[in-house]
């Protein structure tokens, strides 16, 4: 197994990052909080875009994971291969896209931008999934982590989550795909949810709101005394 992925076993991804428009969204102030989470035992940092991967490839030590969104619907985690070569010379150890057969931009699928990557560079990739069939596509592909990142955007008629994370999607690609890393992210929201997503035998945890989005942490509490 790559000493990257073995190095992440047990261990907490922090992802770091900002939304458009928002006061924390430079590429500076990410690299110092992706910096903190560092210090504070995060194995690998997560961030998106290639000025934040840039930044903070510079200012930690720890794996980074890199992606590029474009948009807001259907595929928009790194949606291309154009956009994942981007992320790789932007630095990242690994790079995260979309895993789900939804239709790409430029008309690949996931198997043949995957095909694509490792034609090009040796960097890592990491496969952001939303169903038990988007994992065993990422697995026969050969990507090196496999994420339940996008199973909390399965449309409402086909999914009964709650606001935690995807338990039971983790549960079944584990037992399916034994020691595989399988990583937990999506709405990991306490230090309870991220034992859960481990207990229940995921390889990693990635959290990012709950650590890195002090205005969600704020309306959080705003919400809970009814201010």
């Amino acid at each position: 197994m790559n000493p990257l992925v073995e190095s992440l076993r047990g261990k907490l991804i922090v992802s770091v990052q900002a939304y458009p428009g928002e006061p924390l969204r430079t590429p500076e102030v990410m690299a110092l909080m992706a910096r903190a989470c560092e210090l504070g035992g995060a194995a690998a940092i997560r961030c998106q875009g290639l000025s934040d991967i840039s930044a903070i490839k510079g200012r930690v030590e720890v794996p980074v994971i890199g992606l590029w969104k474009e948009g807001h619907e259907g595929v928009y985690i790194t949606p291309t291969l154009r956009h994942a070569l981007a992320v790789v010379n932007a630095g990242a150890d690994v790079v995260a896209l979309d895993a789900t057969d939804r239709p790409r931009p430029d008309g690949r699928t996931f198997a043949e931008t995957v095909a694509a990557i490792r034609e090009r560079t040796e960097t890592l990739i990491m496969a952001d999934c939303m169903t038990i069939e988007d994992i065993r596509t990422a697995v026969a592909c050969g990507c090196d982590l496999v994420s339940t990142t996008l199973s909390h955007n399965k449309p409402a008629i086909e999914t009964t989550l709650d606001e935690g994370p995807d338990v039971q999607l983790l549960a079944q690609a584990v037992k399916e795909f034994g020691e595989l890393p399988i990583i937990c992210e999506g709405h990991v929201h306490t230090p309870a949810d991220a034992k859960a997503a481990i207990d229940a035998g995921a390889w990693s945890v990635v959290v990012g709101t709950a650590i890195t989005h002090p205005t969600s942490l704020t309306s959080w509490f705003c919400s809970a005394i009814g201010a």
